[in-house]
């Protein structure tokens, strides 16, 4: 089993920036690919980043590419999710997702799921 604790959300101005967080439990952590995705009012959730096992491959929605940075640290079985200039239409709630499988954009893939956390940005 894995538990994911997202942390790190809040308000912050549109062009400043926040670091997302999501600390893992279990023993196997490591060996999962890991996701961030995000869900606007009244919508499906959508994809925002994913990382593979060892840390070295990732990807990356059009809409995040050169402004959000996905990162894992295994030794303290966390994920990050670095976003910098930020937009008024970045706010949603962003969740963290966990998958033995390959990391992929397709949420059905992630077995294990945080809790969320609201991240708003003003303009």
């Amino acid at each position: 089993q894995v538990q994911l604790v997202e942390s790190g959300g809040g308000l912050v101005q549109a062009g400043g920036s926040l670091r997302l967080s999501c600390a893992a439990s279990g023993r196997t952590f490591s060996s999962f690919a890991m996701g961030w995705f995000r869900q606007f009012p009244g919508q499906e959730r959508e994809f925002v980043a994913a990382i593979n096992w060892s840390g070295d491959t990732t990807d990356y929605a059009d809409s995040v590419k050169g402004r959000f940075t996905i990162s894992r640290d295994k030794a303290r079985n966390t994920v990050y999710l670095q976003m910098n200039s930020l937009k008024p239409e970045d706010t949603a709630v962003y969740y963290c997702a966990a998958t033995r499988r390959p990391p992929t954009r397709w949420g059905d893939e992630y077995g294990y799921w945080g809790q969320g956390t609201q991240v708003t940005v003003s303009s």
